[in-house]
């Protein structure tokens, strides 16, 4: 009993003296980064030459115009991908406690796993996965 009750001792004598030692802690970083951010664009090189204006494209050379009409299949297939990745993520928390939520949990993700799939047939039904124009 004497752990538990230095336990519960030590959570009634939180006050905020408590977290003055990491307030400061959290100044000083600040005021390092600050410094240190300040100093470098006081001290350091400033030429502004052609190459360095220049936009970079992961060193390849540009050329034409950016604002070229590309096809809408590549945002579709990824905004439909993260659509159906971050569903399967709902998958994990019924795994962790199936047992606990028994039956009526069971019911809840096969509801969900058929809201999935009509969304997944209505999606192939509209053609939106075929890559011929």
């Amino acid at each position: 009993m004497g752990i538990l009750n230095h336990l519960i001792d030590a959570s009634a004598n939180s006050t905020a003296a408590n977290y003055f030692p990491i307030g400061v802690q959290l100044i000083f970083a600040a005021g390092f980064v600050a410094t240190m951010i300040g100093v470098s664009a006081l001290l350091g090189p400033k030429r502004a030459t052609a190459d360095k204006l220049e936009n970079f494209a992961s060193g390849i050379e540009s050329h034409g115009n950016a604002r070229q009409p590309m096809a809408i299949k590549y945002f579709l297939v990824a905004i439909l991908f993260v659509l159906f990745d971050v569903e399967v993520i709902f998958f994990y928390p019924y795994a962790v406690n199936f047992r606990e939520l028994g039956w009526n949990g069971f019911m809840a993700v096969l509801m969900f796993v058929g809201f999935f799939l009509v969304g997944f047939t209505y999606i192939i039904k509209k053609g939106a996965l075929s890559w011929e124009d």
